[in-house]
């Protein structure tokens, strides 16, 4: 079954273009925002990464499942994507120690897979016309039927996912007796996030969405951490109030992705949706302050605003992309609080970041004498 006689499946676009290849063997359909990703590896971590729910993955990658997965390297409790687009799918691994196939593993969760597809043409046709809903049918649905429940879809400026990721309850993660404590706000945040602060000897409280500023404040923290996330930041209104209090108090705050968006909101600083967004974990970026270059693990369909954050004189900006001249990166002059728009905690991707990590702390403590 999985290497003979597979079934046709089709990619149909919210514009009417169609493209064509076979399914892995998990019949359905499904519904999202479509976009590609030009990392070379890490599909496991961008497959389970909260950032990427609603969206259809395009990996430009020609193998994908050769090394197959680790139950030790997920970035959250599984996989968020709404679907996968490849060239190659391997349903055999070489990794010696993969816990099991990416075939067995995507099973299990019911995503469903379109492989033999054009992917070059397909990320050209993306680039050029921008990132679009779609639908990925791999059971004989006709196309018909398919472009009626496309239509109804929503788009995804506009639309909040956040509460789809983020955690029901509080929970904590790291060594209860370390030095440090903080308040994370989960609007879809990555392990390797908690990660990275456990290790710097921080112990976090995670918070839902759409806990409170009170709420965030009753764990006493040392400092904020505002998280990445999926969907349009602009209607994540509690959010931006809990930024809004953790200023009004100059704590120390640290955002990423959707964090640094919210951020932005909260200080009358505009988002927008991007045409394609970035998405790769080789992303050049310059860092103003050092004039050093970082090489960047990178996924947003949203950014904010240059024109406005240049207009306001209470922020500097910190970091730039160097391949479109967007906001990578900021900083409030008179307040504890900086953000980026892309992943120092990486997985996948280059450790070029990991300083800001380093940076946080420094904040904290500067913030205690």
């Amino acid at each position: 079954m999985k290497y003979t006689n597979r079934k046709k499946a089709v990619l149909l676009l919210k514009d009417g273009t169609i493209f064509y290849g076979k399914s892995i063997g998990i019949e359905g359909v499904t519904f999202g925002e479509v976009a590609f990703n030009t990392g070379t590896t890490g599909y496991q971590e961008i497959f389970t990464d909260p950032s990427y729910f609603g969206q259809i993955m395009v990996t430009t990658n020609a193998h994908i499942g050769n090394y197959g997965v680790n139950e030790q390297e997920v970035e959250s409790n599984g996989v968020k994507i709404s679907g996968l687009v490849c060239k190659n799918f391997s349903f055999n691994y070489s990794r010696p120690d993969a816990s099991e196939s990416l075939f067995d593993y995507l099973k299990k969760q019911n995503l469903i897979v379109i492989s033999d597809v054009d992917t070059r043409a397909l990320v050209s046709y993306i680039r050029d016309n921008g990132a679009m809903n779609a639908v990925i049918c791999t059971d004989d649905t006709p196309i018909d039927e398919l472009k009626a429940k496309l239509n109804k879809e929503p788009e995804m400026n506009g639309l909040e996912l956040a509460s789809k990721v983020s955690t029901k309850e509080p929970y904590f993660f790291g060594n209860e007796n370390a030095k440090y404590k903080i308040s994370a706000l989960d609007l879809g945040i990555k392990t390797n996030i908690l990660r990275n602060l456990a290790k710097r000897d921080c112990y976090i409280k995670v918070f839902p969405y759409d806990a409170t500023y009170s709420d965030l404040k009753s764990f006493n923290p040392d400092g904020y951490f505002l998280s990445n996330g999926p969907g349009d930041p602009e209607p994540l209104k509690s959010a931006q109030q809990v930024a809004t209090d953790i200023l009004a108090e100059n704590q120390p705050v640290f955002g990423i992705c959707l964090g640094h968006q919210v951020l932005a909101l909260a200080n009358g600083i505009s988002t927008y949706k991007m045409f394609n967004g970035h998405r790769g974990i080789n992303h050049p970026v310059k860092n103003m302050l050092t004039g050093k270059g970082e090489i960047t693990s990178q996924n947003h369909g949203f950014a904010v605003s240059k024109e406005d954050l240049d207009n306001n004189p209470e922020f500097e900006l910190t970091h730039v992309h160097l391949n479109d001249n967007t906001v990578a990166g900021m900083r409030m002059k008179n307040k504890n609080c900086f953000s980026v728009q892309y992943h120092p905690e990486a997985s996948p991707g280059p450790h070029d970041s990991s300083y800001l990590f380093d940076q946080f702390i420094e904040n904290i403590k500067s913030s205690k004498n």
